[in-house]
């Protein structure tokens, strides 16, 4: 669970990221799962889109994805969701807190 203070830090970070996948009528496949899991291993911090069409709002997609990726979501604004989960790589250089 992230403190609001590690949130902001998250969300700050996440600013200038550009949304690396995109969420629309079809939801949630399990090749998107699968690209996004190997996005947050690559990356810890990555920006989902939500298209106008989607079934669902963001914020239930988001947590939907959280769900199914072991994340963390750290925000939803507007149509953009940004996840988080640390790498379990050791050659990496993590985001700190």
């Amino acid at each position: 669970m992230l403190t609001s203070k590690q949130r902001s830090n998250l969300k700050s970070i996440a600013a200038n990221l550009d949304p690396v996948a995109q969420c629309g009528k079809n939801g949630i496949g399990e090749n998107m799962v699968k690209s996004l899991s190997d996005a947050l291993e690559a990356r810890e911090l990555i920006k989902v889109n939500v298209l106008t069409n989607a079934e669902d709002d963001a914020k239930s997609l988001g947590a939907e994805l959280a769900s199914a990726l072991r994340a963390e979501c750290v925000a939803v604004i507007g149509r953009k969701v940004i996840l988080y989960r640390r790498s379990s790589r050791k050659d990496f250089k993590h985001i700190e807190f």
